[in-house]
């Protein structure tokens, strides 16, 4: 291929390595062949002038190339501009059919063109193939957006922590912010990772960011574990997760003969065990949603005993509780309580 490009000539190495592109890349071979159009007729442009109009025109079936430069007919007397421009009389001397305003278009020989303008094609040849795998990378990225993917952690950082991960489409960061707190990786291991977020990047590709401390991932893993889930027998409401340690998710059923919590967890905690296994020593409370807020909040609290619960206005409820199910209620540094206001979406007060 190198040598194709080299000579801009269109040999029947350049198809092949064109059909490798398309399978082994999945850049396009139309898209492949637009863009190197594009590319020649620039480097053409070099040796002709860069205000001349030129058209390269590749042909996968004879496998060849041909280059032309465009030129419109104006009427005779008027040529102002020899490039870009042909007499009426000159147009109808190399064809009858050629009329005033249209365009004549004569065949440049590629054999006369220095090596120089060879160079720069293949330069944007190559920025070409560049610019088609970020975007093959972008759009495969965009169509797991909000998914979980199954990544090989392929480099890991001892000064920061962060993991460089291959996820199949390419390479990517999980930094060590996006880590559950206290788990450690090695290169080889196979790790689950959320993708929150794509953006464009102009250099080095789509710009990806990861995580295992999103509370969608929790989401996705329960997605991913409960059939019931997967068919809408059951819903996930809300999530509220403090990463690595305690995750609180609120689930309801559509079918009155299918328990959602039980469901969830599984004949022998066989479901929740497997979802546990991804989070290390993070805990799960799996809340029954209520669409009553009073009852949601009561449910949230949980593993605490709520005596009594009222409404204060239409976003903060004040809860009672037993003297001895206060700190639990609360939780560590309020953790407990910080989790069930942010999954019921209101301001929790408890008070013994």
């Amino acid at each position: 291929m190198r040598k194709a490009l080299r000579d801009i000539k269109m040999n029947q190495d350049f198809y092949t390595a064109l059909d490798l592109l398309e399978k082994e890349k999945g850049i396009p071979k139309e898209y492949m062949i637009e863009k190197i159009e594009a590319a020649l007729a620039n480097a053409c442009r070099k040796e002709v002038g860069q205000t001349t109009v030129v058209r390269v025109q590749i042909d996968p079936v004879k496998q060849d190339m041909k280059v032309f430069q465009q030129r419109t007919v104006v009427p005779d007397g008027e040529v102002e501009d020899v490039k870009n421009q042909i007499a009426l009389s000159d147009a109808k001397a190399i064809s009858r059919r050629h009329k005033l305003g249209g365009v004549v278009e004569t065949e440049l020989k590629t054999k006369t063109f220095r090596r120089l303008s060879a160079q720069a094609g293949k330069q944007m040849i190559i920025q070409a193939i560049r610019d088609a795998e970020r975007e093959r990378q972008t759009r495969e990225y965009e169509d797991k957006k909000e998914e979980i993917i199954t990544a090989i952690v392929d480099k890991v950082d001892t000064t920061t922590g962060n993991l460089i991960l291959d996820t199949g489409t390419g390479y990517a960061t999980l930094l060590k912010s996006e880590q559950i707190a206290g788990e450690t990786h090695e290169v080889g291991d196979r790790i689950k990772v959320f993708i929150s977020e794509v953006k464009s990047g102009e250099l080095r590709g789509p710009l990806v960011t990861l995580s295992r401390v999103h509370p969608n991932f929790v989401k996705r893993l329960f997605e991913l574990e409960i059939p019931e889930i997967q068919d809408g027998t059951i819903v996930i409401r809300s999530v509220a997760r403090e990463a690595g340690s305690r995750t609180k998710i609120a689930v309801e059923s559509r079918d009155e003969n299918v328990d959602a919590i039980g469901s969830c967890i599984g004949k022998n905690g066989m479901r929740i065990g497997a979802i546990l296994s991804e989070l290390g020593e993070e805990k799960i409370d799996i809340i029954q949603y209520s669409e009553d807020p009073v009852a949601f909040v009561c449910e949230a609290l949980s593993p605490a005993k709520v005596i009594s619960a009222e409404m204060d206005g239409e976003r903060t409820c004040r809860v009672t509780v037993a003297p001895d199910q206060l700190s639990l209620a609360i939780g560590r540094e309020g953790q407990n309580a910080k989790l069930a206001a942010r999954l019921t979406g209101m301001k929790v007060d408890i008070k013994a």
